[in-house]
């Protein structure tokens, strides 16, 4: 046998005894979710588990941890002690201000607070990648860097851990994201533009407050709120090309103080997901112009606050073509899948912005179980029986990027 088969099935023998581990933490980070930038307890836990493995690790931005693996293979460092070659591999970690409905055994404990995205998963899955690496060493030559990202779903966390000097040294970057598209055990690696543009933006109404029984003698600020939700649809199906991939949702919508009084002001704040450049330098105008001619048609005025977020995800050539060679290795041809892609952002994009790497989608979908409800729903649920395998592929394609 090959030395490369060699090593593809001590992956799968590790794997498989640690199989019960990962899907074990997996269950205890879905139970204690904790929100963006207050992963306190999730990243003590996690060191807690680095620990135990003997791995060293370090805090940084206040909840993000960075561990390091050093392989022992005869070329893994140099007389300066500098690596052969490092490679960065990501988790994010933070949870979703959604209230759970699963009715799962291990349901979320912190009431309003769900991983809804499948982020448990990702910590699951790469505390087990660190345990099976940490028994292959003698195969690991260079450096793995693991990265535990806090704050994803604000499209902060990479650029935190960025600023902490989670890329500094670093030759490649991999990462992962559990998909609920994708059948369960299937993964896409396609190279190329995988996920959009994604901005967010806030509206601030003033209209004027008036009785519920004299509506003549005001402005209704929430009537113009509901006006634009409706209004800001025109944008996709009206303004841009039908060829065009664009996505504006609106997700809060307040107004109002109470039930007999018409509200003076109100505010609604939403994303604009694109995929070309072009029509994402458009939309801050484009909102502009159609906000204030709608809040004008109604005697108010209204307040656009438009934040760019993080660019389009595309993955390296190279980077993509590795994986899936890794994904052949270990579950062979027929475990890749072709994915158009998704109209989500990630701040990965960020990671990729800066070093060559690659981002795939690990399918957990599985009509069996209930596993098909979108990400962020929150009856959101996995197949679990995936979790090892993305586990495998962190160390496969770690040890295959440090071979070279």
């Amino acid at each position: 046998m090959a030395i490369e088969e060699q090593v593809t099935e001590r992956i799968k023998e590790i794997a498989a005894a640690t199989e019960d581990t990962i899907v074990a933490d997996r269950r205890y980070f879905h139970a204690h979710p904790e929100l963006s930038g207050k992963e306190v307890s999730t990243a003590g836990t996690i060191c807690a588990r680095l620990a135990r493995m003997g791995i060293p690790y370090e805090r940084v931005a206040k909840t993000g941890v960075i561990a390091t693996i050093k392989g022992t293979a005869d070329d893994a460092y140099d007389a300066e002690g500098n690596p052969k070659r490092r490679i960065a591999l990501r988790a994010d970690i933070d949870a979703l201000p959604v209230l759970e409905r699963t009715g799962l055994p291990y349901e979320s404990e912190n009431s309003g607070v769900m991983h809804a995205c499948g982020h448990d998963c990702h910590i699951a899955m790469m505390l087990g990648s660190a345990r099976i690496l940490m028994q292959m060493r003698d195969q690991i030559h260079g450096e793995v860097r693991i990265i535990f990202q806090p704050a994803e779903e604000i499209s902060i966390g990479s650029r935190m851990m960025i600023r902490a000097g989670a890329l500094d040294g670093v030759d490649g970057v991999f990462g992962m994201h559990i998909w609920s598209e994708i059948e369960a055990g299937k993964i896409s690696a396609e190279p190329g533009q995988r996920m959009a543009h994604t901005d967010w933006f806030r509206v601030d109404i003033d209209g004027q407050s008036a009785h519920g029984s004299m509506p003549h003698k005001g402005v209704d600020a929430v009537v113009v709120a509901a006006e634009l939700v409706v209004a800001l649809q025109v944008l996709v199906s009206r303004d841009i090309s039908p060829f065009e991939p664009l996505v504006v949702t609106v997700g809060e919508v307040h107004g109002g103080e109470a039930r007999n009084i018409m509200a003076g002001s109100a505010y609604l704040t939403g994303t604009v997901r694109t995929w070309s450049e072009k029509t994402r330098a458009a939309m801050p105008d484009r909102l502009k112009h159609l906000i204030d001619r709608s809040a004008g048609a109604f005697g108010a005025t209204a307040k656009l606050t438009y934040e760019a977020g993080n660019a389009g995800l595309a993955n390296d050539e190279e980077s993509a073509y590795r994986a899936q060679a890794s994904v052949k290795k270990l579950f062979g041809d027929d475990a890749l899948c072709d994915y158009e892609g998704t109209l989500a952002g990630e701040d990965f994009s960020e990671y990729l912005a800066r070093v060559p790497g690659a981002f795939v989608f690990l399918g957990c979908r599985n009509p069996h179980i209930d596993a098909v409800h979108a990400q962020h729903s929150c009856y959101y649920r996995v197949d679990e029986s995936t979790l090892v395998k993305g586990a495998m592929l962190y160390t496969q394609y770690a040890i295959d990027f440090l071979n070279e």
